[in-house]
């Protein structure tokens, strides 16, 4: 080729390739929350091409597309709901890439891609940071001021960062050694090396995946492995920036008093108290509700009933592992599993949902407005009103993100409505349980279903922020006029 072709054409490569790295720089820099949506759905894409090939199938075949991308998201996603049966569709090849997905998609995208620069630049600037603290406090995404004492400072994101990753690692393996004994009784010793650290990450994950043959009802009389698992789902559902405030002494052994719930922030404070009151309040309304179901809680001893209405609400939350079948629930049962459903874990956690603290700060700011307060006040500090805007929008948002896909699905399949604001629910908080309506969705709501998930994952601040990401500031005030409300 003459060289007065070749030059035109190399000069024309280099072109393109400045411009998309600027668009990149654009997308990493001026929006990261735009970046976050960009990232999860390029993994999704990744994953849904990797499981379409015939090599992820335990016959060899070749995946539909709806049931691929289905699965995709719902790994990515750390969601646990399923178009197909997981125990015996995957290979050993198929169920590697959920269990590396997972992975991924329990730490954040972000947060990964902000571990992997780290580890090859050796150092982390004050983008990075942001990118990186983005995960976990969703209000940096969303514009104004950000109370750092609150979270997590930005020179603390590479000890977070540190701490995401060996919390993942240590929780994972503690967990898969605890109940490595359990499924080696059921299993050979082989095979159970291979379960054991799946269901390690599908429980410290928040996803519920079961890939074994028989799922979790094999372990059903075994308390020990339920307990284990139930506690690892209550870890990762705390979130990485409690967890982090947890640890720091680990490294810092002369803070010792900082374990003195006293020296706690906010959020640490509001995350583990609502997190509990919703643990200990879902399991005595499962058990009040469901006690003389002879489906699910009828037929068992009054002990089993108390453990199994604990299980079943940690699950509820975000875990996704079921002992009892959740479609034989009575309706109040169904109505109660949806409620905790949709608060889901705490920010920044492998859980969806709400999140806890927005429920804490709306239940907060209802009292507060039922005393005649003119703030919200909590252990003596004083809540913002941005955050209280914020938490009324994400509950907004994420009331017309089910509210909506209900009616599609609805329409779609003609199902009672009942079974589909469940498993909606379910999409949209991450969970995983299902009514077993969703195998047997159609492809058309298989991908609104998917979307469901998708929104509920990336959070619905984060859509919020990225919608509004060009949105111009406005440099004037108009007149007040008070409209009547109520």
């Amino acid at each position: 080729m003459p060289r007065s072709q070749a030059a035109p054409r190399g000069d024309a490569m280099r072109n393109v390739t400045r411009a998309a790295w600027r668009w990149f720089r654009f997308i990493t820099t001026h929006s990261p929350s735009r970046f976050a949506i960009s990232v999860f759905a390029a993994l999704i894409l990744v994953t849904t091409a990797v499981l379409s090939l015939p090599i992820a199938t335990a016959d060899r075949s070749v995946t539909p597309l709806a049931d691929a991308l289905f699965t995709a998201v719902s790994t990515i996603c750390v969601t646990g709901l399923s178009s197909v049966d997981m125990s015996t569709h995957w290979s050993h090849f198929g169920e590697a890439v959920i269990y590396v997905g997972v992975n991924i998609g329990g730490m954040g995208a972000l947060t990964l891609a902000s571990m992997l620069g780290l580890v090859i630049s050796k150092r982390m600037g004050l983008r990075a940071k942001l990118i990186a603290a983005g995960d976990t406090n969703p209000l940096r995404a969303h514009g104004g001021l950000v109370n750092e004492s609150q979270t997590v400072r930005l020179g603390e994101v590479g000890m977070l960062l540190r701490t995401v990753a060996l919390s993942t690692v240590i929780i994972e393996l503690i967990v898969g050694l605890a109940i490595y004994p359990s499924v080696l009784a059921k299993y050979g010793w082989l095979e159970a090396l291979w379960v054991s650290p799946m269901y390690a990450a599908m429980a410290f994950t928040n996803t519920g995946f079961t890939l074994n043959d028989g799922g979790i009802s094999v372990f059903e009389d075994d308390y020990v492995f339920m307990t284990v698992i139930m506690i690892a789902v209550i870890i990762g559902s705390v979130g990485f920036p409690v967890l982090f405030a947890l640890s720091r002494h680990l490294f810092h052994p002369k803070k010792a008093h900082i374990l003195r719930p006293s020296s706690w922030s906010l959020h640490v404070k509001l995350t583990l108290i609502t997190s509990g009151l919703l643990l200990i309040g879902g399991a005595g309304a499962f058990f009040v509700l469901e006690y003389d179901n002879p489906d699910t809680f009828g037929a068992m001893p009054f002990g089993e009933s108390v453990f199994q209405a604990l299980f079943l609400s940690t699950m509820t939350r975000s875990g996704g592992f079921s002992f009892v079948d959740v479609g034989e629930l009575y309706g109040s049962g169904t109505v109660v599993g949806s409620m905790l459903m949709f608060v889901g874990g705490g920010s920044a956690s492998t859980a969806g949902g709400i999140k806890v603290t927005t429920l804490a700060v709306l239940a907060l700011a209802v009292w507060s407005e039922a005393q005649g307060r003119q703030s919200v006040q909590i252990f003596g500090r004083r809540i913002p009103s941005d955050v209280q805007r914020v938490a009324v929008a994400v509950l907004a948002w994420g009331a017309t993100i089910v509210a909506l896909a209900t009616i599609v699905v609805a329409q779609i399949t003609h199902a009672p409505i009942a079974q589909v604001l469940f498993d909606v629910i379910s999409a949209f908080g991450t969970v995983g349980l299902s009514t077993g309506l969703t195998e047997a969705l159609p492809e058309s709501a298989l991908y609104v279903m998917a979307v469901t998930i998708f929104m509920g994952r990336v959070g619905t601040v984060t859509l919020a922020a990225a919608v509004a990401a060009t949105s111009k500031s406005q440099l004037y005030a108009l007149p007040v006029e008070r409209p009547i409300v109520g």
